[in-house]
């Protein structure tokens, strides 16, 4: 697909889902954000989509649930047209202990890792189908993309970023021909804030390419699924080959 003319949802569109707005505004695509609190992050990166000559939208959504997914997919209807992208890297992570694992906790993760990018392929699905065309690019981990958990204390996690795998391969027999629908799979992309120098040293050792990948390698994988015509049900590792040790 050439996304020139199109127009991309990027849920989650934090930090890295900023360098894949940019990216796709670059190439003439029009991007609607969501957010849920970082309100200023997502109108600035509004401001530099239009910079670049695009027409951009930002809006707050609780997308964890099926409600608020269909008011978001309709916002972005009304207000820019399509969408003909859709890009799912609303993401919960954070690190609960098993003895301190509830309900909450539970859903916590749930709900936003996975819920999020079902409800909001749901909604976006028809309209992409009559279109005749469309992309779906979910956001699912290195760790269950390589077939196995190696960290303690991010359970839910894990559970929702391997369905993420499943729902994508499903979701991509169910939408074709006219829909491919494909995974991105990160390692090492971006040191977190407060992140110790031998924390950093840990990961550059672990890491074959010795170093952090940085945003920009997120978004040139998004750019291939976005325009490749025959890959679908895929979930592509960008992790320095961080899964090989």
């Amino acid at each position: 697909m050439d996304p020139k003319g199109k127009v991309a949802l990027i849920s989650g569109a934090a930090r890295v889902g900023q360098s894949v707005a940019e990216a796709l505004a670059r190439r003439g695509c029009h991007v609607a954000l969501t957010y849920n609190r970082s309100r200023e992050s997502a109108e600035k990166a509004a401001g530099r989509i239009r910079d670049l000559g695009s027409r951009a939208l930002a809006l707050r959504a609780d997308l964890s649930t099926a409600k608020g997914a269909a008011a978001a997919v309709e916002a972005v209807r009304s207000g820019l047209g399509g969408p003909d992208i859709l890009i799912g890297m609303a993401s919960v992570y954070g690190k609960t202990p098993f003895e301190r694992l509830d309900e909450e906790a539970w859903h916590a993760n749930l709900d936003v890792d996975l819920s999020s990018a079902f409800h909001l392929a749901r909604r976006a699905a028809p309209i992409m189908k009559k279109a005749g065309s469309g992309r779906i690019v979910l956001f699912a981990d290195w760790l269950p993309a390589s077939g196995r958990p190696r960290y303690r204390g991010f359970l839910p996690y894990y559970v929702a970023k391997a369905a993420i795998v499943g729902l994508t391969e499903s979701l991509a027999l169910e939408l074709a021909p006219e829909i491919l629908v494909n995974a991105i799979a990160p390692g090492p992309i971006l040191k977190p804030a407060g992140f110790s120098a031998k924390g950093d040293r840990a990961v550059r050792r672990a890491t074959p390419l010795g170093r952090w990948g940085g945003p920009e390698e997120i978004a040139r994988a998004v750019m291939f699924l976005v325009e490749t015509e025959f890959v679908t049900g895929e979930c592509l590792r960008v992790d320095g080959g961080r899964h090989l040790r």
